[in-house]
């Protein structure tokens, strides 16, 4: 009888083992499936956002461009010219990563590091950038002090609407300097803005989908290829 109560006892024994394998199987089938599903929907997440994200990108750069576009032409009516701005071919916009120097210098490339600063809501460096460009060609005394104090209101002084993110004491030596305004009266803070673009949000946007489709080669159609 114990022999017997002994090969029931394994019996039972090895049947619920058997029968929590195959429990363990089936939720692993489960999971993996269920893991599968996830990915996949993940990455189509992924492709949407990228889709958007592009799209959204060529709607800012647009503005901007269409923005610059129309200021240049008020100015350019008194003398006669016209221009507009196409976008880049591939070769140009491979141009841009030689040097920020090369982006910033080319009115497609500015407007498009704009709308990237401004995805990375960011954008108060490069607008205090162009602004202190500005500053500097400025020539009649009375703008020069005007222009300074509004920089100042704008970019420089606490809580400011567009505070860039600069150190306490080149904040208050800006304060002293704008009493008597000079045009070196930001050059320390556009250096320091100048820097964090270059080492910071340039590499970013070089990197960039939005940076990448611009160097994109167009594949050649046969109509092309027979001329």
């Amino acid at each position: 009888k114990g022999r017997a109560a002994g090969k029931r006892g394994r019996g039972e024994a090895i049947a619920m083992q058997s029968a929590l394998f195959l429990a363990l199987q089936h939720d692993g089938g489960r999971m993996e499936r269920g893991g599968r599903r996830r990915s996949e929907a993940e990455e189509g997440e992924k492709g949407r956002m990228k889709r958007t994200i592009i799209k959204d990108w060529k709607t800012r750069l647009s503005y901007f461009l269409q923005n610059s576009s129309n200021s240049t032409k008020m100015k350019s009516k008194k003398a006669g010219k016209h221009r507009t701005y196409f976008r880049p071919s591939p070769e140009e916009a491979q141009l841009w990563s030689e040097a920020f120097d090369e982006l910033l210098a080319n009115k497609y490339g500015l407007a498009a590091f704009r709308a990237f600063l401004k995805s990375e809501f960011c954008e108060e460096n490069i607008e205090f950038w162009l602004a202190c460009e500005d500053f500097k060609k400025t020539k009649s005394p009375q703008k020069l002090t005007s222009k300074a104090k509004k920089i100042y209101n704008d970019f420089i002084e606490k809580e400011a609407p567009k505070e860039i993110n600069i150190d306490f004491q080149t904040k208050n030596t800006i304060a002293q300097n704008i009493q008597e305004a000079t045009h070196t009266c930001f050059s320390a803070a556009q250096k320091r803005v100048y820097s964090l673009m270059e080492n910071n949000s340039y590499p970013r946007f070089l990197e960039s989908e939005f940076y990448q489709e611009l160097c994109k080669k167009t594949p050649m159609t046969r109509a092309a290829q027979g001329t």
